[in-house]
């Protein structure tokens, strides 16, 4: 970690988000100049950490910040992983080394200049507030067998954060996490090479952790972070569990297909047997939601009977969210 970033990470350390701390605290603390503090502050405003400054009490943080341990977690995880404090894109990160690593190497950040999420939209990722993570994964089959792969990896999510506790979590087909309705993760997978018998994939995800009330007026739909179930998982910890539950159920989905998993992902539908639009631009299909089939496809039901719909362009909206 380069002198820029240990800096700023002591700052973070000295910093709360419930009481004020004086700028003369930190800089006896931290052996620095008032002048150093003050600057290194405006540089992590500027990397979208939001920080209070009241003249006369100090500075405190809009929200809590958690960091990665990063000893931990390369300790903690049995494959190479590649920890930064800022990086464009940790899937941009991995597609570019798709040559020198293997199934199951991770790239973690705690910002990202560049994230990307579907469609091309733009991924808010403010230092140390959320998680963003790319794995990389080589399938031993074609890429036709892979359809269905990021609704596995919504699976994998929600169960990593079920068996820490978290309650009222839900999937969005294609590749949405909700917690009480509100979207909490995001998923997007990108391929990096393939033949007629392996595929080589970028499984790219970022978790809400803890938003704070500026960074969410810049997001377009409703959305909700782990800081609002009232005891946030450690990002550590969090993190290696995702890791080992990606891991396992990869290999599942590589000797089972999707079919493994279609009940897990029924159970935490929140569309299932609800009525609902596809959008499909221009064009539009409503009808009751009868979850997935094992090509990864949403199954719609109406008047013509029960259809199958897949590919990018489908968007899913609920007609009426009810509570499960």
């Amino acid at each position: 970690m380069n002198d820029h970033w240990l800096r700023k990470r002591q700052i973070l350390a000295c910093l709360r988000h419930n009481v004020f701390v004086s700028g003369e605290a930190i800089a006896q603390t931290l052996s620095l100049s008032r002048a150093a503090i003050n600057q290194h502050i405006d540089t992590l405003k500027d990397y979208g950490v939001e920080i209070y400054s009241v003249k006369g009490k100090g500075y405190k943080l809009a929200n809590a910040i958690s960091l990665i341990n990063e000893s931990e977690l390369v300790n903690s995880i049995d494959n190479r992983c590649f920890y930064f404090d800022e990086i464009k894109s940790t899937n941009a990160f991995m597609l570019e080394h798709a040559a020198e690593v293997e199934s199951g190497d991770i790239c973690v950040s705690e910002y990202q200049s560049a994230g990307r999420g579907r469609r091309g939209r733009k991924w808010f990722s403010p230092y140390g507030h959320h998680m963003y993570a790319s794995l990389f994964w080589r399938l031993n089959r074609d890429i036709a067998r892979t359809s269905g792969l990021s609704l596995v990896v919504g699976c994998s999510i929600v169960q990593a954060l079920q068996d820490l506790g978290v309650e009222g979590l839900g999937v969005k087909w294609p590749n949405d996490i909700y917690l009480d309705h509100k979207k909490l993760a995001g998923i997007l997978i990108e391929l990096s090479h393939h033949s007629d018998t392996q595929t080589e994939l970028v499984i790219g995800f970022g978790v809400n952790m803890s938003m704070s009330a500026a960074q969410g007026e810049l997001i377009d739909q409703p959305w909700s972070d782990l800081s609002a179930t009232g005891h946030m998982p450690d990002k550590t910890m969090l993190l290696v569990k995702l890791h080992r539950q990606l891991k396992r159920d990869l290999v599942l989905f590589e000797q089972q297909g999707l079919e493994a998993f279609l009940q897990r992902w029924n159970d935490n539908d929140l569309f299932i047997n609800r009525e609902i639009t596809l959008l499909m631009a221009p064009n539009a299909v409503t009808g009751i939601c009868r979850g997935i089939d094992k090509q990864g496809a949403v199954l719609l039901e109406n008047e013509q009977g029960i259809q199958a719909f897949v590919g990018g362009e489908i968007s899913l909206r609920a007609s009426e969210v009810k509570p499960n």
